[in-house]
This record gives C-alpha cells, sequence and structure tokens, in this order.
C-alpha cells in the first residue's frame, strides 16, 4: 500500500517539477531566440539585396550571407537539443528526488499505521485471556447438572476476578490513548516535592506490608503539568519497586537539580532487568523475563509513564544490574 502511494506521490512530484521546467525552458527558448529570428530575417533580407557585410577592421570581410544563416540556425537547433538534454536530466533526477521525498513524506504516516495495528493486535492479545477464562468457567458451570451456593459463588468471584481484570486493561488502554505529547492544558503549577509524596501515600500501604523502606530526599522545585498524570508516573514507578524487590529492602527517591530541570531517580534493590530486556521495556505489553512477567500487569505502566513524561516536555531513561536493582531517571523542566 506504501509502496503504491509512495509511487503516485513520486508521480506528482514530477509531473509539477517537469511542467515547471518545460515552461521555464519555453519561456528561455522564445526570448533566446527572439534576436536569433531577427538576426536571420536581417541575413536574407541582405541576401535578396545581393549585400555583403563588411565589419570595419583592417583587410576582414565577413562571410558570406548563407554562410550567417546556416550558422544562426545551427544556433537554434544545437540550443534546442541541449534544452531537450536539461530536461532530461532533470526527469531523471526529479524522478530520484521525487521517490526519496515521497519516502520521507510517507514514513510518519507507516510507522503510525505501524504501530497503530501493532497496538491493536497487542490489545486484541491481552483481551483474548480474560474473556476465554470467563467463557470457559462459565461453560463449564452450565455442564454441572447441579451447581452448588458455594460453588455458583466460587464462580462469580473468579468472573469479578477476570472482569477486573478486563477492567483495569481498559483503562490502561483508554490512557494510553488520550495522553498527548502536546497537551496544550498542562499548564498548572506544580510542587513537586508534593507530587512525589502523593504518589508515595498511594503505595504506602504495599510497601508496608513487603516492609520495603521508602527513602525520600527533600525534593525541591516547581514543574508545569498535571497533577494526577506525574502522580500516575510515580506510582507505577514506586509500585514496580515494590513489586520487583525482596522484603525488607529499601527504595531510594532523590531530585538533583541541573540547570533548568531537575533529575529525579528512583532506585531500587530489586530483582534488576537484563540486558536483553531493557531496551523493550517502555514498549506497549512488553513484559521482561519469567521471574517479572509472573507479576500481575498487562505491559502497560512504563509505557504510559514514557509517554506522560514526554507530554512535559522531559524524559525517562533506566539503568539495571540483574539481580542488583533498577534505578529509573525523569528528567523534567523546573520553573523555579
Amino acid at each position: 500500500m506504501f509502496q503504491s502511494a509512495r509511487l503516485k506521490l513520486t508521480a506528482w512530484y514530477l509531473v509539477i517539477i517537469m511542467l515547471v521546467s518545460i515552461t521555464f525552458s519555453f519561456a528561455f527558448y522564445r526570448t533566446s531566440t527572439f534576436e536569433l529570428n531577427r538576426l536571420i530575417s536581417r541575413v536574407r533580407f541582405l541576401q535578396t539585396q545581393r549585400v555583403q557585410m563588411i565589419i570595419p577592421s583592417a583587410n576582414f570581410v565577413s562571410p558570406p550571407p548563407n554562410m550567417v544563416l546556416d550558422e544562426l540556425e545551427s544556433v537554434k537547433i544545437r540550443l534546442q537539443i541541449a534544452l531537450i538534454v536539461i530536461n532530461g536530466i532533470i526527469f531523471v533526477l526529479a524522478g530520484g528526488a521525487g521517490y526519496f521525498l515521497a519516502g520521507r513524506t510517507l514514513r510518519p504516516i507507516q510507522v503510525m499505521v505501524d504501530e497503530q495495528n501493532q497496538f491493536i493486535s497487542d490489545a486484541s492479545h491481552e483481551l483474548r485471556t480474560p474473556i476465554a477464562t470467563l467463557r470457559a468457567e462459565m461453560e463449564a458451570s452450565l455442564l454441572e447438572k447441579h451447581l452448588s451456593d458455594k460453588e455458583a459463588r466460587a464462580l462469580i468471584a473468579s468472573n469479578l476476578e477476570e472482569l477486573g481484570k478486563l477492567q483495569e486493561l481498559t483503562n490502561s488502554l483508554l490512557q494510553l490513548a488520550h495522553v498527548n505529547q502536546k497537551d496544550e492544558h498542562l499548564t498548572e503549577v506544580l510542587s513537586l516535592e508534593e507530587v512525589i509524596l502523593t504518589a508515595y501515600k498511594k503505595v504506602a500501604s504495599i510497601a508496608k506490608k513487603k516492609q520495603v523502606v521508602f527513602e525520600i530526599a527533600s525534593i525541591k522545585g516547581k514543574v508545569k503539568g498535571d497533577k494526577n498524570s506525574l502522580v500516575e508516573v510515580f506510582v507505577n514507578l514506586f509500585d514496580n519497586a515494590i513489586k520487583y524487590s525482596s522484603n525488607k529492602t529499601t527504595v531510594s527517591i532523590i531530585a538533583t537539580k541541573r540547570k533548568h530541570t531537575t533529575v529525579i531517580t528512583v532506585a531500587d534493590q530489586g530483582l534488576g532487568i537484563t540486558s536483553n530486556d531493557i531496551a523493550h521495556i517502555f514498549d506497549r505489553f512488553y513484559r521482561a523475563d519469567k521471574s517479572r512477567s509472573q507479576a500481575d500487569g498487562h505491559g502497560l505502566g512504563l509505557s504510559i509513564a514514557k509517554k506522560i513524561v514526554i507530554a512535559h516536555n522531559g524524559s525517562i531513561d533506566v539503568n539495571s544490574i540483574f539481580g542488583k536493582g533498577t534505578t529509573f531517571i525523569i528528567t523534567l523542566p523546573l520553573i523555579s
């Protein structure tokens, strides 16, 4: 599809360029031959009058009119040939350049469509599992001739669990679809410390169960953005740090000011990420090795976090040593 569109766009580029080139060549040829035609007419007139042109110079006589006429006609032919050759060269060069530019023009569209198709494919795959589980459980229950109250309640509880997963996945997909990289509404002035502390409060109970201690250094500075979105970023990072850390470990949050930006690091002492996985952890629906993928989740959290950070004109990166821990680095522009 894109190859066909590229060829069509190249053809349009070529038609436009050649129309301009041919029009310019025609105008140039008409202008250039105007004087030549006038000279030819003059020579022919002299030829009919049988007048020999003499240039006022010592012992120099101009060539006869027939020779001059032939030379002028030859100049017109050479000019025609030169313009045809030049337009041929322009045609070849314009074709190559047009094909290249058409590819460059269509590449972002192709990437967008490929991402959309991949998103639909991944989302369908993720939705298929809980739906299949729900259907299998219900079909199995229908085969039971006598379903006790306890069994019915267990079925309902299991179905509700799967429905909860579906709801969570749907909410994540909607959030991922609506996060805009250049959102004009990200203008609220926020205290970075308040954002981080709000995020910590949301995961404090989970951390307490695993006896994971959060060490939050003094966080200074203010940023522009959407509070709920930024809180979501840090909730996701904190939740991952707890989820993939052993009991009685520490998560450190440190903010460092660098010129007009602040760099926040979230470092855990958990499982770490392998070098093969680290390049893909921000991809949608990507879950790392088996030890990590056993945890709940659909592999959308970090993808959403990255998109939110980029929407706030920031960046997010990760360093990890497998078996020792992971550090996420978030850079955001400061306003004070």
